[in-house]
């Protein structure tokens, strides 16, 4: 299948495209600029006695005649611009492809046959979130600001959180030698004053050396210290291919007894030499990741790397790094025995998970906003789709005014991609050309020179609460366009398949939750069947540790959530939850509004969901850490949401 890499099909439809958009341009920013000066005093909640509050009504009244003028002047130019802009919308592209081309085919190789479909399993990480990237004056109904400027900072705190080193654990005892922990945290690489990698005492291997600035970048010129380069995780490392930290153990399975260091004291990071590292934790606290054997112990916690050489480093070395936190996650078969009723890790994360592989987004409708997040996330992502859904009144029943908000981010290569917008949109939701992106990626190679492929939905439902019939509509296209795209892109032949099913999952904002009551009819829909939902119990139940993913976005801006550690440790506590996420109105009498009365963590409305059917032959899709994400604190008014699938054989179940 051939990619769209540019909006229109030829050089002469560009410029003529780019000609209408410079004509109504200057209208559209007026318009946009008018309103959400407005829509600065709807938000404003500070008392009007607070100066802020007569500054901007004062700059509301001195502009708005300002803007006025301006707009009526434009007016002739984007009438103009319209006759012409709008026959060219059918012949748009469904999308814009972008491929960073700064990676040569060696590395796209290295990538795809570091999993050949036997032996050791493959793990895949996957998030979703919404950014709320939409034009200024709308975005400014959500409590948001500086829409270009977010997108940027967006992109750079998922570049920063997806390009940490992901971290195995390993503890050796007489009892058990399986791996007991492992860490996919972002612990940073000792360097000396000279910024060479150092080489770490005792027996930990990193298969990367990686200088974390403030805004992400990487040193490709770095060098893998003790490990081979195919398990750099910039580089498509899993689980397999991880920095390994083996820790020897004593009978009973227990490790070497050591020094209980005192909270925010050095402690010894190895037995050889000097190296040293602070605690886990500046103030060390009873069940936190710092034991291994905590009940808590998947949680994030801070890790700061000290730059030490040979007995001693430069104290101002390691304030230059960031502080990242460790999510310790024990092996899934080991947690089955301990825990039965769970089989996967679970937490909130102040950052995306390292090594992530593919990033479904929504809302991103603002176009400069797509294009200075894409190149962002281009410094970690090699693929991307952006610019997605139609204009006009192609393919869609209504005008569309926007696109459909949907981007997305891979690791791997796109082999196939189909876009359908849904025609049954309704008030404001029918000016946006909202549907489903169906992609087909190729994730590895068999021994036999089978490729083996997956493939990712990501869709966004109607939004107003009262449409549920509409959004289970939605949610039947959904299924019958991606059972489509699977038949169209499959083999032809059963019998000798030309490729190998590795997983099927859907992601995106689906407006509904699991626990409000308006919501039955969509909890109850058939996708539920035949997909799993690693949050839920069951219609109408959630598991305990689920959290809502929708903010209240009055409250965006607090201090106690602006960042995201406060934010992270605000969800983590029930009354905070209470407080900064949004639940369903209450119908009880007297009671409007309270969210004391309400069940439940918060609306959950971002899914990430996975299929067992159509799988390859001996291929069994497992969830191996779900997590919340707080790092895009401030940033939007949803919290993203990753999970990481392993992708196992038969052989492996067997061993």
């Amino acid at each position: 299948m051939v990619l769209y890499t540019a909006p229109f099909p030829n050089s002469c439809l560009s410029a003529l495209h780019a000609v209408s958009w410079a004509l109504i341009s200057p209208c559209y920013c007026m318009v946009d600029r008018l309103l959400a000066s407005f829509t600065s005093l709807h938000i404003c909640t500070c008392p009007w006695k607070d100066c802020r509050c007569w500054f901007q009504l004062l700059c509301t009244l001195l502009f708005t005649p300002v803007y006025l003028a301006l707009l009526v002047a434009t007016l002739p130019l984007a009438f103009l611009g319209f006759l012409l802009w709008s026959p060219l919308q059918s012949y748009r592209c469904p999308y814009v492809y972008s491929r960073l081309e700064d990676k040569g085919p060696a590395e796209n190789a290295a990538l795809l046959g570091e999993w050949r479909g036997t032996g050791t399993g493959k793990s895949f990480c996957f998030g979703s979130a919404n950014l709320c990237l939409l034009p200024e004056s709308l975005a400014r109904l959500n409590n948001l600001f500086h829409v270009h400027a977010r997108a940027k900072e967006i992109g750079q705190r998922i570049r920063n959180g997806a390009s940490r080193p992901q971290i195995k654990i390993y503890i050796d005892s007489p009892t058990n030698t399986s791996i007991s922990a492992a860490s996919f945290s972002s612990l940073v690489s000792p360097q000396g004053s000279d910024g060479v990698a150092r080489t770490v005492p005792g027996s930990i291997k990193r298969t990367a050396s990686v200088e974390y600035k403030g805004d992400g970048a990487r040193r490709p010129s770095e060098e893998a210290v003790n490990c081979p380069a195919s398990g750099d995780p910039a580089n498509g490392g899993g689980l397999e291919d991880a920095c390994i930290v083996r820790i020897g153990g004593e009978e009973g399975g227990r490790p070497p007894e050591t020094e209980d260091p005192a909270p925010g004291s050095q402690a010894r990071n190895g037995t050889g030499g000097g190296q040293r590292g602070q605690t886990p934790n500046h103030s060390h606290r009873d069940g936190d990741s710092g034991s291994l054997g905590s009940r808590s112990a998947s949680r994030e916690s801070l890790v700061k790397a000290r730059a030490a050489a040979d007995g001693g480093g430069e104290p101002g070395a390691a304030n230059n790094k960031l502080l990242y936190k460790a999510s310790v996650v024990k092996k899934a078969a080991a947690r089955k025995r301990r825990h039965p009723d769970e089989a996967f890790d679970h937490e909130i994360s102040a950052f995306f998970p390292a090594n992530l592989d593919f990033l479904c987004l929504q809302e991103v409708f603002d176009k400069r906003a797509a294009t200075k997040l894409k190149d962002q996330l281009h410094g970690y992502f090699e693929y991307i789709l952006y610019d997605v859904g139609v204009y006009g009144c192609r393919g869609c029943c209504s005008f569309k005014v926007l696109n459909s908000g949907l981007f997305f981010a891979s690791r791997y290569p796109i082999l196939d991609v189909a876009y359908h917008c849904y025609p049954n949109g309704r008030f404001e939701d029918s000016l946006a050309s909202k549907g489903a992106l169906f992609l087909k990626v190729q994730v590895g190679c068999t021994p036999q020179d089978q490729r083996i492929v997956g493939y990712i939905s990501c869709t966004h439902l109607q939004a107003p609460a009262e449409h549920s019939a509409i959004r289970c509509e939605q949610l039947d296209l959904l299924l019958a366009w991606l059972a489509d795209f699977r038949k169209s892109t499959s083999s032809p032949s059963t019998a000798n398949p030309e490729e190998l099913v590795a997983f099927d999952v859907i992601c995106g904002d689906f407006n509904f939750d699991n626990c409000s009551s308006d919501d039955k009819l969509e909890q109850q829909h058939s996708l539920f069947t035949r997909y799993k939902d690693p949050c839920r119990l069951g219609p109408g139940e959630e598991k305990s540790w689920a959290i809502g993913t929708l903010l209240d976005n009055a409250n965006l801006h607090d201090e106690d959530v602006c960042t995201p550690d406060n934010l992270q440790k605000v969800l983590e506590s029930e009354e905070g939850r209470r407080e900064f996420l949004a639940f369903p109105p209450s119908k009880s009498p007297g009671q409007k509004g309270r969210k004391d009365l309400l069940k439940g963590n918060g609306r959950r409305i971002d899914y990430i969901l996975h299929g067992d059917e159509g799988l390859g032959p001996d291929l069994k899709a497992e969830v191996e850490e779900f997590s919340f994400i707080s790092q895009l604190a401030g940033l939007t008014d949803h919290l993203p949401v990753a999970m990481r699938l392993t992708v196992s054989t038969g052989e492996d179940e067997a061993a």
